[in-house]
């Protein structure tokens, strides 16, 4: 159990990630130093590399360009501790979906007793391999010696029976962290960034084609093995995730509702074709309805600007994390009270976690984010501390509606977050969501190592300074 003693010594966040490293790595990487150091589940990124296979070795190469930097790895890490956390259940309150041995053995399976590996031998030949021939995947003879550009995936891992984690919520923590590394290579791109994690990006370090393809193959990957999960519920959660990554870029290109003109893009410069009729494409209303004649009040128009920064919030951040930790009870068979709570745990925290983000971007240095600062800004992009200013000042309105492209919006902007405590007020918000997390993970599950190890990262998520 992760003491109070512990916490009290009020450990940075990379210490937090540490910790709850150590409760899911095997012991035979504890030994080594430079997981540890890097703070990484050297696994993890091991695994990975066997999915992402391919036989062009540049598309090898930045493929996994990501993967060998020092990253939080903050999403597959939740999983993985929440997966140990709902296997505390006791089996008989985990019978929402029918127990086979693909998803979850039929009693624990404990040191010295017949491995769970052995069972899948004894039941299925392959449980996870392809389900068309290799030829037909991968455009080959297989009668000729020829190595696919496309590598064949992996079988499961083995059901670690120490840590209670089933072979499916490992590959899901794994796929978790593809769909999240795809995205950033199409950010970096989108963004123009130069930097992440004090390396270049992978637009810089090869260039934007070669970037925005290996974030397509990495997808087309984890497609793959989310396909092989055999879970329909899961399969469509993941799959709406990656969705849901592209619809907030969308939202995020458009900034707030002071931009309501749906027609024109590039901050309202260039008209897009008109809608043929031929498919129906009706458009989201995000601004504020009201009764002809009315006027909307500057209340009325800041509301529904935290309403849109909220929603897209959670689709570009917290959908990936949510859908993963209820994917992850979904595979445990835990009931349908369990699943949302879970669901809600990941919602709230990808939520907090991009409000301290939002927060870090105002405060910290490129070096300290190993990216670059002010970056919001500098996009046009009205967050959290700059609506709480201008809520107190409505004459930031025109800034955030001309995206802070005049000379000198960004540093009034700056002024005024700091003038009207926007920072603090997001910090406080950022904490509210920290304790609704908390009270989802208390209503889920049972006390434990595990449980305590999630409690512990969320607090920490909102004291983090990178």
């Amino acid at each position: 159990m992760l003491g109070r003693s512990f916490i009290r010594r009020g450990s940075s966040w990379s210490a937090a990630v540490e910790a709850a490293a150590r409760l899911v790595t095997p012991a035979a990487i504890l030994k080594d130093p430079i997981s540890l150091v890097s703070h990484e589940m050297s696994q993890l990124a091991n695994n990975i590399g066997q999915l992402i296979g391919s036989g062009h070795p540049t598309l090898n190469r930045i493929s996994a360009y990501y993967f060998e930097s020092q990253g939080k790895k903050i999403r597959p890490l939740i999983v993985l501790l929440l997966s140990r956390a709902l296997s505390e259940i006791p089996l008989e309150q985990r019978d929402r979906i029918k127990i086979d041995t693909l998803d979850i053995p039929e009693q624990p399976v404990y040191e010295g007793t017949k491995s769970l590996t052995a069972l899948f031998a004894e039941q299925v030949k392959d449980p996870v391999g392809p389900l068309s021939p290799l030829k037909i995947l991968h455009g080959i003879n297989p009668n000729v010696i020829l190595d696919p550009l496309t590598k064949p995936h992996e079988s499961l891992p083995e059901f670690d029976s120490k840590r209670g984690i089933l072979p499916k919520q490992r590959r899901l923590a794994e796929i978790v962290e593809m769909i999240h590394t795809a995205s950033l290579l199409h950010d970096d791109v989108i963004d123009n960034s130069d930097s992440r994690r004090n390396r270049p990006t992978g637009n810089i370090a090869f260039n934007n084609k070669m970037a925005v393809l290996a974030g397509d193959f990495l997808l087309g990957r984890a497609s793959v093995s989310i396909s092989r999960l055999r879970n329909p519920e899961v399969i469509e959660l993941l799959s709406t995730s990656i969705a849901n990554l592209v619809e907030g870029e969308f939202m995020q290109l458009k900034n707030t509702v002071l931009q309501p003109n749906e027609d024109m893009i590039e901050d309202d410069t260039k008209e897009i074709p008109k809608p043929t009729g031929v498919i129906d494409t009706t458009i989201h209303e995000y601004s504020v309805k009201l009764p002809e004649g009315e006027t909307i009040t500057h209340e009325q128009n800041v509301q529904a600007a935290f309403e849109y920064y909220i929603h897209k919030t959670y689709l570009k951040t917290a959908a990936l994390l949510s859908k993963s930790c209820r994917s992850a009870a979904i595979l445990s068979g835990a009931r349908d009270d369990v699943i949302e709570n879970c669901y809600q745990f990941g919602r709230n925290v990808g939520l907090c976690f991009q409000m301290i983000d939002d927060v870090l971007d105002y405060t910290q240095t490129s070096q300290q984010l190993g990216k670059p600062g002010m970056a919001d800004l500098k996009l046009g992009l009205a967050t959290a501390p700059i609506l709480f200013a201008w809520k107190e000042n409505p004459e930031l309105g025109k800034l955030i509606s001309r995206k802070f492209k005049n000379p000198g919006d960004v540093e009034y902007a700056v002024e005024q977050v700091h003038k009207y405590k926007g920072l603090e007020k997001t910090k406080e918000l950022a904490d509210h969501h920290c304790q609704l997390a908390l009270n989802n993970l208390r209503s889920a599950l049972p006390e434990s190592d595990s449980r305590s190890a999630l409690e512990f990262l969320t607090n920490a998520i909102v004291t983090r300074s990178k």
